[in-house]
């Protein structure tokens, strides 16, 4: 039956097949482990933990349902239970008293089961689904969409994944590169994963840019586009990665406003074109900047508005934007913001793990499919190192000619002689790096998986069930988010918003059920400080007035702060 299982019945009526899945049966508890993850469940759920579940999945008849799995997982992202494997090293008696059951699946149960989910092919369909409701829920943060590549390294042996830079750790590792769709304040919308390494306008024209034409709300009307030459129907920001002339022409003619950085900047505008404004960004900062602003005609493709921000040291930072209609402050708000998204990266590596590995498993890629030749690369890298040689000598030979003329005839033969040498190495270097060029066009640029030799082919990570998992950390962060709203205006540094309910969340908590009320109660055990206590206060408060019911059951919860005397009704 498992360590902590109480309920032996059901479990063999479960393994014969007579139980759909297991009634919830809350108990008494005092002292619950990570008791204060329940503080989280409306958060959870108003974020669509539970939403469209049964449309796009079945779960097989068994002890338990998919109401509870789900639970679990949202449950597992909050208390920062990054893996699957880490369950081992959780009580499995105590956790279960969170979800009304006698105890938690065990890691084998657990991947079953997410087996059987992800294996239905309904957990792309879920996402997407979740991912539109975010944004009509909140048209104006989803009118400025956020997009930016983040790394997945693998250093498995399953499969020999093309290499790609990773900023962070400045090398070029094998892994997968996935693609973020963010609001201005760091919340996600959906993930992207892809196995090549065409780069982000690749992305952005295949998958992204279609997929936001279709599920941005409140687009303009072809009558409103018409009669506004200027207005668009929504911005996409990104990084230098995208810089593109082209690719902003083409965007436009979407009429979808493009922010990014400037990539080649040559002069300083004088200061005198700078004034001051007063920005306020999505997360309610308010700041002062100093902005220029000109008409650029950017790659002889488009006429764009360039943007500069001059900050107190005299470093000018320019962007570029087809948001011809925005005011200037909230057009350098639009881009500056995008550091939200680089919090976001680094936040959820640290606390919600998105790099780990889900599956040891991975997938076939269609023989159809495009990648850069291994051929064409290693001449493309001995062209790049042969061309930073040549420069590196030209450099040399010039500084050389530039230097004065010695006068000693020991002096100037040896002058010559360096001269003709690195004159010498110049030459040689050049014939071979048009060599190198001229055998470059002989070999394509791009073949298919099966034109790849046998020692260069490879396949994919499987992604279902890393897709599902992601889909719940999403919700877990968008859940924190929320209540770390609610929290700010209690505490005395906002900034330790996520941190308090961290604690929280890993907190001992006594669960009370009572049926004759029809309520659940969950006394959290009192934090470190009075500051804390007052502010989790207040959060009851909130989480009081959404009544929410426990899914599943008829328990309505009653969330209180309380030391551990509670039971003998010393309440906070």
């Amino acid at each position: 039956m498992g360590r902590g299982c109480i309920r032996a019945e059901e479990r063999v009526a479960a393994a014969v097949g007579s139980l759909h899945e297991a009634p919830l049966q809350f108990s008494h508890s005092v002292d619950v482990v990570n008791g204060g993850v329940l503080f989280a469940l409306p958060a959870l759920l108003v974020n669509g933990l539970l939403r469209r579940t049964a449309e796009h999945f079945t779960m097989p008849k068994g002890f338990y349902g998919l109401v509870s799995i789900f639970l679990l997982l949202g449950y597992m992202a909050v208390a920062r239970i990054r893996s699957i494997e880490k369950l081992r090293y959780e009580s499995p008696g105590e956790m279960g008293r969170l979800l009304g059951l006698d105890r938690i699946p065990e890691v084998r149960t657990l991947r079953n089961k997410l087996d059987v989910l992800s294996g239905q092919g309904t957990t792309a369909k879920w996402s997407s689904a979740l991912s539109k409701e975010w944004m009509e829920a909140d048209p104006d943060l989803a009118g400025t969409l956020y997009i930016d590549g983040h790394t997945r390294t693998y250093h498995g042996s399953l499969t020999k994944l093309p290499r790609r830079y990773v900023s962070r750790d400045r090398l070029c590792l094998r892994g997968m590169t996935d693609y973020w769709v963010n609001d201005a304040i760091g919340q996600p919308f959906f993930v992207i994963s892809s196995i090549f390494t065409d780069g982000l306008l690749s992305m952005l024209r295949e998958k992204i840019v279609p997929r936001l034409r279709e599920d941005v709300p409140r687009q303009p009307t072809r009558e409103q586009l018409a009669s506004d030459v200027y207005l668009s129907r929504f911005a996409l920001v990104f990084d230098r990665e995208g810089y593109s002339p082209q690719f902003f022409k083409e965007m436009w003619d979407l009429r979808i406003a493009c922010y990014t950085y400037n990539k080649f900047v040559k002069d300083c505008w004088p200061e005198e074109e700078f004034s001051d404004y007063r920005v306020c960004f999505a997360d309610g900062q308010s700041v002062v900047m100093r902005l220029a602003e000109r008409g650029v005609f950017v790659g002889g493709k488009i006429w764009m508005r360039e943007i500069r921000k001059l900050t107190k040291n005299g470093h000018q930072t320019s962007l570029l934007t087809t948001a011809y209609n925005v005011e200037i402050g909230k057009a350098a708000v639009a881009l500056f913001a995008r550091w939200s998204q680089e919090n976001f990266f680094k936040y959820m590596r640290e606390q919600f793990g998105i790099d780990r590995l889900i599956e040891y498993d991975t997938a076939a890629i269609p023989d159809t499919s495009e990648v850069i030749n291994p051929q064409y690369r290693k001449i493309e890298s001995q062209i790049k190192s042969k061309a930073a040689l040549l420069y590196r000598r030209r450099a040399l030979f010039g500084t050389m000619v530039m230097e004065e003329t010695p006068t000693q005839e020991k002096d100037v033969q040896r002058y010559e002689l360096r001269k003709a040498l690195v004159q010498e190495e110049i030459v040689g270097l050049s014939k071979d790096l048009c060599a190198l060029k001229d055998k470059r066009k002989e070999i394509p640029k791009r073949i298919t998986i099966s034109q790849l030799e046998p020692e260069d082919r490879f396949t994919k990570l499987a992604e279902d069930k890393k897709h599902m998992m992601d889909t719940v950390k999403m919700i877990a962060y968008r859940a924190e988010t929320s209540m770390a709203e609610i929290l700010r205006p209690a505490m005395s540094r906002e900034d330790d918003a996520r941190s308090l309910l961290q604690k929280i969340f890993t907190t001992e908590a006594d669960i009370v059920p009572d049926e004759k009320e029809g309520t659940l109660t969950v006394a959290l055990h009192n934090l470190a400080t009075d500051s804390a206590d007052k502010a989790v206060h207040e959060l009851c408060k909130v989480l009081n007035d959404s009544e929410t019911v426990y899914p599943g059951s008829n328990l309505k919860f009653v969330y209180k702060l309380v030391s551990t005397d509670f039971l003998r009704g010393k309440e906070f």
